[in-house]
């Protein structure tokens, strides 16, 4: 039989054993608010290097295209980088636009281009512009791909439909010199 000493016993030892458990579960909660405050830091580090390769990519291709509007034989009249447009509920923006009076060519750039990117162009990207830019409706449309880096899997649907790839060759350099 227990006596009610030996129970109080057992009760206050119980009771330092929860406290004890509570302890440790609050050190545990604030060592997992704490790594995840350092996972949200890492995250965004990733992003802000991602989005800063995307922007180094863009602005080499924009600067490329700029100095010669070329793109698959076809000349262009101008270009315009970051063409954002909204309507109704349709909202996109356009890396680079290649224009001349006949012809106008949709520019997504990526450092490195994925098959996904194909789809997202020809089936979202591509079906927003033509409701967002009804004048040119008339033009002959060019779609376009621009990467430093692509695998065989993205030149191989690039081909079947009908995306034109653009990729870095060489190093090509522009020397500014500042004016004193």
């Amino acid at each position: 039989m227990v006596t009610q000493e030996q129970l109080a016993q057992a009760i206050l030892e119980l009771k330092n054993s929860n406290l004890r458990l509570e302890s440790s579960q609050k050190k545990s909660d604030a060592k997992m608010i704490e790594t995840q405050e350092s996972l949200k830091r890492i995250g965004k580090m990733v992003g802000n290097i991602s989005n800063n390769q995307g922007d180094i990519a863009e602005e080499f291709f924009y600067n490329s295209l700029k100095a010669k509007p070329s793109m698959a034989g076809i000349n262009y009249d101008f270009i315009e980088p970051n063409a954002h447009r909204s309507r109704n509920d349709i909202e996109d923006e356009y890396d680079i636009l290649l224009v001349n009076g006949k012809d106008i060519a949709i520019i997504e750039t990526k450092y490195k281009a994925h098959t996904s990117d194909i789809e997202k162009l020809i089936n979202k990207k591509y079906n927003n512009f033509k409701k967002l830019y009804p004048e040119y409706k008339d033009y002959k449309h060019h779609l376009g791909l621009a990467s430093f880096n692509m695998n065989e899997d993205v030149k191989e649907m690039a081909s079947k439909n009908n995306v034109i790839l653009l990729q870095r060759k060489g190093d090509l350099i522009e020397t500014i010199v500042p004016s004193h």
